[in-house]
């Protein structure tokens, strides 16, 4: 049976494959209708289907374009559960709901700074201390946008610079057309499993000192985390940018996030 309060609202989440599908299991559930936006159709495989799921594909420009998909599909409520380093998409969407006067929810994972003595966090991607890196092994798990970048300075440090990309045409084109080594490219998804990390087995294989990620609060980041830990190796975590939400909530579960939409808190 429809619950008539829920069943003529319509609820736009943007999303990975982490936590956007959790979140949608729990609003169809209480029989909202779902918008789902995913950046590839490779992530839109892991929503369940459901008639009152639509799932959409594709990178959104600006905010026009978000101003203009809310009033066309009439949402009243919108979740930003983008990776927390997905900067321009964040503002965007802070842009355009202040301008309609759209409620604004975002969904963050939590952050927490572990104090392992072989864990630094940095406050960019090219904040390793210089002398530290003559003749060090680097693996660059920092994703595809900024791999060539990061990548040429650290070879101009002195590193050896070896990557970790994910299974998506757009990552594996950026990694082999940057400036690594075609036999320092490894293509792998985050490994899911505890006590069989393959990500380990690359490690020990190439010999890594060091290792560069993100304070994403991903699987592959928790990996990263268990493998550097009382080992040789250090971690260089990435802190969060910080950004301003004026008139939206933050939250860090998936149930305050849910209560606030169905006007339990």
């Amino acid at each position: 049976m429809h619950n008539s309060k829920n069943c003529h609202e319509n609820v736009w989440i943007l999303s990975g494959t982490s936590d956007g599908p959790a979140i949608v299991n729990k609003l169809l559930k209480l029989d909202y209708v779902v918008f789902a936006s995913v950046v590839t159709h490779k992530a839109s495989r892991s929503y369940a289907k459901n008639l009152k799921l639509h799932i959409i594909t594709g990178k959104l420009n600006d905010s026009i374009e978000i101003i203009d998909f809310i009033e066309k599909n009439n949402i009243n409520y919108v979740i930003d559960a983008t990776h927390p380093f997905a900067l321009i998409i964040t503002k965007n969407l802070i842009e355009a709901c202040q301008k309609i006067k759209k409620p604004l929810f975002s969904f963050e994972r939590k952050s927490q700074i572990k104090p392992y003595e072989n864990f630094n966090y940095i406050n960019g991607l090219k904040d390793i201390d210089k002398e530290d890196l003559v003749n060090k092994n680097i693996l660059l798990a920092i994703g595809s946008k900024l791999l060539n970048e990061t990548a040429s300075y650290y070879s101009k440090c002195g590193a050896n610079v070896f990557t970790r990309v994910i299974p998506t045409f757009e990552s594996i084109s950026k990694a082999f057309g940057s400036c690594i080594k075609k036999s320092n490219i490894a293509i792998l998804e985050p490994s899911k499993t505890k006590g069989n990390i393959l990500e380990k087995k690359l490690c020990d294989h190439w010999n890594i000192d060091y290792i560069l990620c993100r304070d994403s609060g991903s699987y592959a980041q928790m990996n990263w985390e268990e493998i550097v830990y009382e080992s040789d190796m250090k971690l260089f975590l990435v802190k969060r940018p910080k950004l301003t939400y004026k008139n939206s909530l933050i939250f860090f579960d998936y149930d305050s996030l849910i209560n606030q939409i169905t006007r339990k808190i």
